[in-house]
């Protein structure tokens, strides 16, 4: 049994406190890490920049680049924010899930995109399926982190504590 696709615009729906949060460190560090599995099933990391469009989130990857070849073999994957330095409080958003190939209407409808500088066969284009969220904040001043889980089993939840 095939599961229905969760896209970002779905979990806009389901969890539209993650997605406002996560759209927000998005705009402002515009760089992700994606993690994908090499061949041999260890873990690959790599820098995308994500774009939000027509309720996806998508990511490009050059053509002949490791991370395009492993997606293409396995598409799960995890995608998180970027963040400047360990003491900065920035939050981090955390995406579970399946890079699926974007269609010509995805790709090109990206307007700011850097693959639209590029020739067709020179990058391919993903639209993150997603099958859990995660958005952690974290108050520096009082050690306390707030994380913000949703999964289909779950749904949405909230959570507050100390740390470290």
């Amino acid at each position: 049994m095939i599961a229905a696709r969760m896209i970002w615009g779905d979990l806009e729906a389901a969890a539209p406190e993650i997605v406002r949060l996560g759209a927000e460190r998005f705009q402002q560090s515009r760089v992700a890490l994606l993690g994908t599995l090499r061949e041999d099933g260890s873990p690959r990391i790599s820098p995308v920049e994500p774009y939000l469009t027509q309720g996806h989130l998508l990511f490009g990857t050059m053509s002949w680049s490791l991370k395009t070849r492993d997606l293409l073999r396995d598409a799960r994957c995890v995608l998180h924010s970027a963040i400047s330095n360990p003491d900065s409080g920035e939050g981090e958003l955390k995406l579970y899930g399946r890079g699926i190939e974007a269609d010509a209407q995805l790709r090109t409808g990206c307007r700011e995109a850097w693959w639209l500088t590029r020739s067709i066969e020179a990058a391919l284009v993903f639209s993150l399926d997603i099958d859990r969220a995660a958005f952690i904040s974290w108050d520096i001043e009082h050690s306390q982190m707030t994380v913000r889980q949703w999964s289909p089993q779950i749904g949405y939840s909230e959570t507050r504590r100390d740390y470290p």
